[in-house]
């Protein structure tokens, strides 16, 4: 009797410890989407413009400067339009890119190379390909909406003495994306990520990090004014650092279009 009752006993706390596991995986699973939607749906304006300086450091190299311009305009829900173009050195000058993002499709991207005058399309298979030799990816530049990936809240953590609350980010669909899982430290009052740690191939250890190193109130939205994305493996790093900002100053649908991005002389008019 003893016996049984101890197995009926030791059956139901097993039930319950499950149960348990489950509704607190299912709390943080909702509470990850929660903060994730909060992430993405932060005010950040319907258009941007912004000039950039773009440095890239490799052991044993000296630094290599760039100055570009990013265009973005939010027509809000998940159709997000941006623009690149590379003013400094001569040998990028002109070069842009155009990154069209639908929440219903992948992101269409084409990038313009002056040297041949012509413009070509970015394939899905080429997402992970490095954009003009830096850091980023061509991945990183487009759009993630919420839905595309599964969020859990995994804990808290502090990034240069700020609190934030750690998320992690699989994709629901791996052919999706380049990486297999992100880690982000969120402000928990900005919600800007203060750090993203990039995973890929399902390994254990980041293969990239991106991290913030200043932000500012800029027309009422919070700005990322000087952040540094690097390899991991390499020790390569990209820096970007925004010396001039500007908000909703009604940026025309005609900016984001093959033909601007093949006419450089048409978004200097826009430039911040």
């Amino acid at each position: 009797m003893l016996v049984r009752a101890m197995a009926r006993w030791l059956g139901v706390a097993f039930v319950l410890s499950l149960v348990a596991a489950i509704s607190h995986a299912d709390e943080s699973l909702d509470a990850g989407t929660a903060l994730a939607r909060q992430v993405y749906a932060r005010p950040d304006g319907r258009d941007l413009s912004l000039r950039l300086r773009m440095t890239l450091t490799e052991r044993g190299h000296a630094p290599r400067n760039r100055l570009f311009y990013s265009y973005r305009q939010d027509l809000g829900g998940g159709n997000v339009r941006s623009l690149a173009r590379f003013q400094e050195p001569a040998d990028v000058a002109g070069t842009g890119l155009l990154t069209l993002d639908t929440p219903a499709a992948e992101s269409a991207q084409w990038l313009y190379l002056p040297a041949i005058k012509k413009e070509r399309r970015i394939s899905g298979s080429r997402k992970g390909g490095r954009f003009v030799g830096s850091d980023l990816y061509f991945e990183d530049l487009r759009d993630r909406p919420v839905e595309r990936d599964r969020h859990r809240l995994i804990g808290t953590d502090s990034f240069q003495g700020t609190s934030c609350q750690v998320l992690e980010s699989i994709p629901s669909d791996p052919d999706n994306s380049v990486y297999s899982k992100r880690l982000s430290c969120i402000h928990p009052e900005t919600f800007l990520p203060l750090r993203i740690e990039f995973f890929a191939g399902g390994k254990t250890v980041p293969a990239k990090r991106f991290t913030v190193s200043r932000i500012k109130r800029i027309q009422g939205y919070w700005t990322v004014l000087d952040s540094t994305m690097t390899d991991l493996s390499s020790g390569h790093e990209t820096r970007i650092e925004a010396e001039a900002v500007k908000y909703d100053q009604g940026l025309p649908a005609s900016l984001f279009s093959v033909q601007t991005l093949t006419d450089p002389a048409q978004d200097k008019r826009f430039r911040p």
